[in-house]
């Protein structure tokens, strides 16, 4: 089906609308648990390329929350990430499969562990930590189809509410997703049996996203940061185990 094995299929729906849910409750993580998963079944730069078309299509439907809620500070790291996503993309090319397997799951466990370890007395001013911010995105953009890792400790650690936090990171993903994509199909990784598929996870993506939405509304901001970083860990502790079986 659409190039894919019938297996591979079936688990990407199941992905997608786990994921779906997580993106929707906390405005990012769609990449985070599809990617690793998907990226089981299918190539890791197919998988990616996926992902990332998938984190557009939904983002078109979060344009009205990201222009009310947003905050400014996601230009400037949305202008960074895409200066640095070319060099997340080589990586991606130029690592062997098995690498990028390993090091995509790396991604998500390195995600979480920035969210949930305490910083102490650590404090970074705001612009390094926007800096780097962006350059995380638009590394782990390219490499791993997963911006969310590189603006999450961002975000979730700053003094934003969640309501601004989550619209800020919808905002970049809105950018950054179309532009990586182009470009991967542009060097010749991927095209239209990976734009089909995720056409055909959108449904099961907007289904999650619809759940995850409802649940937003009824968590505090500190269930809402355990959340997230609960997703966080349970994604990727979950690729690094069928990885090691």
């Amino acid at each position: 089906m659409f190039g894919f094995a019938i297996e591979a299929v079936i688990v990407a729906l199941l992905a997608a609308i786990a994921a779906g849910f997580v993106r929707g409750l906390a405005g990012f993580g769609l990449s985070v648990v599809l990617v690793p998963v998907l990226q089981l079944a299918i190539a890791p730069s197919a998988a990616v390329l996926i992902g990332l078309i998938s984190l557009f299509l939904i983002g078109l439907t979060d344009v009205g929350r990201i222009r009310r809620d947003a905050d400014r500070s996601a230009i400037p790291i949305t202008l960074l990430a895409l200066a640095c996503m070319p060099l997340g993309l080589w990586a991606l090319v130029a690592l062997p499969p098995e690498w990028a397997r390993v090091l995509i799951a790396l991604v998500s466990l390195g995600a979480f562990v920035l969210v949930v370890v305490p910083l102490g007395k650590v404090a970074m001013p705001r612009r390094p930590a926007m800096a780097l911010s962006g350059f995380f995105t638009g590394f782990f953009g390219g490499f791993a189809g997963m911006p969310g890792p590189g603006m999450a400790p961002f975000y979730l650690r700053g003094r934003l509410e969640p309501r601004q936090a989550r619209a800020s990171m919808m905002a970049i993903f809105l950018v950054v997703t179309p532009l990586s994509a182009a470009v991967f199909v542009w060097q010749g990784i991927g095209g239209l049996p990976e734009l089909e598929l995720a056409a055909l996870l959108f449904p099961a993506v907007l289904l999650g996203d619809w759940f995850g939405h409802r649940a937003f509304g009824r968590v505090t901001q500190g269930q809402w940061q355990l959340a997230t970083a609960l997703v966080l860990g349970g994604a990727a502790l979950g690729a690094l185990y069928k990885l090691a079986a």
